[in-house]
């Protein structure tokens, strides 16, 4: 199984470190793939559009992109800013087919906000794009468990499928087992660990989680992607980013490790 971290995760609020010069560092890291953060928000600025040639000139390959995040629980909702987001990821499903990215990410809403005929049409038009091109949708676990799970009962095609964080699981819905109720729509994982200053976004091994259980249903998934880190440099401002990346490959390898045997 390929190894792949998030682009996004940290050293400067404006990304201090250029994006040529970051992924040539994952790159010697010994990561193989990244996940793209497809948006100007979190002041990643215009220039996100070149992250996937960026990355390719470095010898990594793309696993996903994340969608953007700031309007998503409007997604149901008949107003502008449910049209907006909806534009927003019509857009994604565009964009990854003109840079050949597989895979898009999306946060559906919030369980308090619940599926509306809105939104079953909003999605309907986003999975036949998704068709038409060829690429997955992977919605991903945070307070959405039940809409995420209506959504993937409602949207059968082959092209729809769940993005698994474990974080996001150990924090918001430890009691349901995701991993095996996602089973073969499996997509895409994120992976990091809790605690710290956010309760979110640590290595591997440096919080709560339960490895060993997190990794062993991700096995019987039968999941055959990327091993890929979600991680930020929120608690590990002491390493320098060569550090953190090193660090970072050594924990992946071991879940990649615990996975695979």
């Amino acid at each position: 199984m390929s190894i792949g971290i998030y682009d996004c995760f940290g050293y400067g609020t404006g990304y201090d470190v250029p994006f040529p010069e970051r992924y040539r560092l994952i790159k010697d890291a010994g990561f193989d793939c990244v996940m793209l953060w497809w948006s100007d928000k979190f002041g990643r600025g215009e220039g996100y559009r070149q992250d996937a040639e960026l990355a390719r000139s470095a010898g990594l390959s793309i696993e996903n992109m994340h969608a953007p995040v700031h309007e998503q629980n409007f997604l149901f909702a008949d107003c502008a800013e449910g049209e907006s987001v909806f534009r927003d990821y019509l857009q994604c499903i565009d964009d990854c087919n003109t840079f050949r990215i597989p895979t898009v990410v999306i946060h559906l809403p919030d369980d308090e906000f619940p599926l509306s005929e809105t939104g079953m049409k909003r999605l309907g038009i986003m999975t036949e794009r998704a068709e038409r091109y060829n690429i997955n949708i992977a919605f991903e676990n945070l307070r959405n468990v039940s809409n995420t799970a209506l959504v993937l009962r409602l949207f059968s095609s082959p092209f729809v499928g769940s993005c698994y964080d474990s974080c996001h699981h150990a924090n918001y819905t430890p009691d349901i087992d995701l991993p095996t109720e996602y089973g073969k729509r499996l997509k895409a994982i994120h992976l990091h660990d809790n605690g710290g200053s956010r309760g979110q976004h640590r290595l591997p091994f440096d919080g709560k989680l339960d490895w060993d259980a997190v990794t062993r249903k991700i096995k019987d998934t039968g999941y055959s992607g990327a091993i890929t880190l979600e991680p930020m440099n929120w608690d590990y401002m002491h390493l320098n980013i060569r550090d953190f990346l090193n660090l970072a490959y050594e924990r992946a390898g071991k879940l990649e490790q615990m996975i695979c045997n």
